[in-house]
């Protein structure tokens, strides 16, 4: 139990009530008992209440919902949370990994223009690390692995190679449009785009 604890499966809202940030189930309980925030009880019927923490302590823990035990007896986890003056949507950046990378070249090879499949990418390093290349989003770029391959430690000058353009730092997004539901909570479905 102390794992679902540390578990990011709780959204945080804005009072606009749009996803702004997740958090796991101890962040929440410390943001509702401060009172930073308060629970949103979802009921089966989609009907969706915001409550107080000395109220959320009395609400009874239903079937479908994960519970800790505490020495008052059993606690419900909030799925949502509100946050009670937070109105702003932050914006991100995503941070930069291979799938990042993917989503950023659309799945194509920046020097074939080819549509890839998974597993036919890799990542290019423009200036290549050998040469002093960095990884990061100014110098990586999709590659096809055969591309790649015959590019070597060679630029794409030296290799006969020509970038369709220029990687770049992708642009800032709302914090929402990047929030992934990677655990399946189902209250979420609601809030994410």
């Amino acid at each position: 139990m102390q794992d679902f604890l540390q578990l990011p499966v709780v959204l945080v809202l804005n009072r606009a009530w749009q996803a702004i940030h997740v958090k796991t189930p101890a962040e929440a309980f410390c943001m509702m008992a401060s009172g930073a925030a308060s629970g949103l009880d979802i009921g089966a019927d989609g009907a969706m209440t915001p409550v107080l923490w000395a109220d959320w302590l009395a609400l009874t823990v239903r079937e479908q919902d994960r519970a800790v035990r505490t020495v008052r007896g059993e606690l419900r986890v909030p799925t949502v949370v509100v946050a009670a003056n937070y109105a702003r949507v932050p914006m991100r950046r995503r941070a930069f990994s291979g799938r990042a990378l993917w989503e950023r070249d659309g799945g194509v090879c920046q020097y074939t223009g080819q549509r890839l499949k998974v597993g036919e990418g890799n990542i290019d390093h423009v200036v290549p690390r050998s040469r002093g290349g960095r990884t990061d989003w100014e110098n990586c770029v999709l590659a096809h692995r055969e591309v790649n391959s015959r590019k070597a430690n060679k630029t794409p000058a030296e290799a006969g190679l020509t970038l369709l353009r220029k990687p770049a730092v992708p642009k800032t997004l709302p914090a929402t449009v990047l929030i992934r539901n990677t655990h399946g909570v189902r209250d979420w479905e609601h809030f994410l785009v």
